[in-house]
């Protein structure tokens, strides 16, 4: 009996802290009762496996010496033993505790940072929010990589607009807060920022766009305080000398290419006239031009902006591309040592603010557009906005047996082949991608050719057949297909908020139909965005890509 109490006071620590987290994982609202039964019916199962015929009251009779002898053989450990219900309670009062935290923190991020978190969301939901929005991919798994778009840590390169899986990128990086005169790049603990206080400028890491190592370039004087080694600034390029304990960093004064934060220099490059190229893909006034490209050398420039028209390049037929006036602009440009940046112009252009020439859609769209009108978006009272492509087709082969997104990938990798030297060479330093009206990712909700005038709500744009098939889809799979249509109360182009039904102080937007319709609506512009984006990150591999995003939609 003596052998049997001494192999069951053996217990490991390692049981312990099983025991406790066992406790951990038991809910608040269980009674004392079935803990103190449970916590028996645990001691009594190492009493089994020594003594499998003792009887069950022969067990009980047992637990006072155990505790005892646990007690005395165990010293200060042996207490929290002797002792389970009371650390029970301690241990519920530290859960509640962190729920209660957890709980304030979910509060905050969905009020102030316009995260998307359930109502029962935990620290996991959290933890996956933020790592979205530093760039990460998290699966539902909780498998967490980096996104293709963001620059591995032994390459170092900075980030640029490009597309994501899970989310729409962003053209820079924000960098950390940390008291620093200078952003830098990449990513810092506290400890190291606050290590590294600087009265200058953080050299950004080494991208794609650095001058080679072997270039000489004048230095730049950046004193930061303390002693602390050069290896705590990965970040720093340049030699560094210390002086009376302070770092004196060299940082060469040419900035690479679009790393500029933290610096007193500005790249700027001028927007070219809209119709530059008229419809024959030519060069409207080519001698006028020149003399304005002069003039923009002389006042030090870095380049120019310009759209290429779909409506023009691919305007006759399918895969037929006319590059030639665009072919002899970018020619002009590199005679001159400028640099271009190049606009995807997938809309049409006449109608909006600012809009001094006529471009429409291709010719073969316009014809396709006359026989099937549902390609275009369309508004509760059945009105066509030919300003760009409806999202709803992007799956859909209505093109002449290709979807939209195909024709959008074929014009883009077609310009890339025609364009391969000036990528090459450095001249392309930046392609933005059109997604929608102007451009602009958002829906033509504010037409002014249908009446539209400043402050109006608009109206939405979701009733071609397409994109009722999609919202229909979406109600099924809640299991409401009574919620597949548009909102009957959203009022019309020139209503304010709160003379709609939907939109004013506790409107429909609020109910389930409304959250439910909210979601669907902008779920389809942000598949669209990375649908495209993704195939332009695919067709101009190694450039910068970018996108124009509205606040109106």
């Amino acid at each position: 009996m003596a052998t049997s109490m001494q192999k069951l006071v053996g217990v490991s620590q390692e049981d312990d802290e099983e025991e406790m987290e066992m406790d951990v994982k038991e809910e608040d609202d269980e009674d004392e009762e079935n803990g103190e039964k449970q916590i028996a019916a645990q001691m009594m199962i190492g009493v089994d496996e020594v003594m499998p015929s003792t009887s069950s009251s022969d067990q009980f009779q047992y637990q006072p010496q155990l505790q005892e002898q646990v007690s005395n053989q165990s010293g200060g450990g042996g207490a929290r033993r002797s002792r389970p219900l009371e650390e029970k309670e301690r241990t519920k009062l530290r859960e509640r505790h962190r729920r209660a935290i957890t709980a304030r923190i979910l509060a905050g991020l969905r009020r102030h940072g316009n995260y998307n978190l359930r109502v029962r969301a935990d620290i996991n939901d959290v933890i996956a929010a933020l790592a979205r929005e530093a760039g990460w991919v998290v699966l539902p798994d909780g498998t967490t990589f980096p996104s293709r778009s963001q620059s591995s840590p032994a390459a170092g390169t900075s980030a640029g607009m490009t597309s994501s899986s899970s989310q729409m990128v962003s053209q820079q990086i924000p960098p950390p807060p940390a008291t620093l005169q200078g952003v830098s790049s990449g990513y810092r603990t506290t400890v190291e920022y606050n290590a590294c206080r600087m009265k200058g400028v953080f050299m950004p890491t080494p991208s794609h766009y650095d001058l080679s190592s072997t270039a000489p370039a004048q230095s730049l004087g950046v004193v930061a305080d303390g002693g602390e080694q050069t290896e705590r600034l990965p970040l720093i390029a340049g030699s560094t000398q210390v002086i009376n304990d302070k770092q004196i960093i060299g940082l060469p004064t040419k900035l690479p290419e679009r790393d500029f934060a933290g610096t007193p220099y500005v790249p700027v490059y001028v927007m070219l006239p809209l119709g530059v190229i008229n419809m024959k893909c030519e060069l409207a006034d080519p001698d006028g031009l020149l003399k304005q490209l002069r003039v923009l050398k002389s006042i030090n420039v870095d380049g120019v902006m310009v759209d290429c028209w779909w409506g023009i390049v691919e305007a006759h037929a399918p895969q037929e591309y006319n590059w030639n006036g665009y072919q002899r602009l970018f020619q002009m440009v590199r005679e001159l040592k400028l640099k271009l940046q190049v606009v995807m112009s997938f809309h049409e252009c006449g109608g909006n603010v600012g809009d001094d020439v006529c471009i429409p859609l291709p010719h073969w769209v316009a014809e396709i557009g006359r026989s099937n009108p549902e390609i275009f978006f369309t508004d509760r009272e059945g009105r066509r906005n030919p300003e760009c492509l409806s999202w709803g087709i992007d799956k859909e082969r209505v093109l002449r047996g290709r979807t939209a997104v195909e024709v959008y990938f074929d014009y883009m990798r077609s310009f890339r082949v025609e364009f391969d030297e000036f990528f090459e060479d450095g001249i392309i330093s930046m392609v933005e991608v059109g997604l929608g009206p102007c451009g602009e990712l958002r829906y033509p909700s504010c037409p002014v050719k249908h009446g539209w005038r400043y402050p109006g709500i608009g109206e939405f744009q979701c009733y071609d057949q397409y994109m009722l098939k999609s919202l229909r889809k979406a109600a099924e799979m809640r299991g409401h297909s009574f919620w597949a249509r548009g909102p009957d109360n959203a009022g019309s182009y020139n209503s304010q908020p709160h003379e709609t039904g939907f939109f004013c102080d506790g409107g429909g937007y609020d109910g389930y139909y409304g959250r439910f319709f909210l979601n669907w609506y902008s779920q389809v512009l942000l598949n669209h965005g990375d649908r495209v984006l993704s195939l332009a990150k695919l067709a101009f591999d190694g450039t910068c890509i970018t996108a124009k995003a509205s606040s109106c939609c």
